[in-house]
């Protein structure tokens, strides 16, 4: 298969999952309500995209590190608030 389309897949695919935490960080900077989130699962999951960033660095996947990098931003921001807003 051609490697710029499999990277171009990547991409595409990184995007999407990554642009999914944009309307919660939102929601949750407008509102500072966090109520409704688990500190665990964002603690996990924070923890998880960390080891994906360090992963993609290791190998230097251009997709993984872009993803991972986004994310850890993303869902790191919302996990900030949560310990912040309780």
């Amino acid at each position: 298969m051609n490697p710029e389309l499999v990277t171009a897949i990547g991409l595409s695919a990184a995007a999407l999952t990554t642009m999914s935490f944009l309307p919660q960080v939102l929601r949750t900077l407008r509102t500072r309500d966090t109520r409704a989130i688990s500190t665990g699962m964002y603690a996990a999951f924070v923890s998880g995209v960390c080891l994906w960033l360090v992963y993609g660095l290791l190998t230097e996947d251009a997709p993984i590190i872009l993803a991972n990098a986004v994310t850890v931003l993303l869902s790191g921001t919302v996990f900030v608030l949560k310990l912040r807003y309780g």
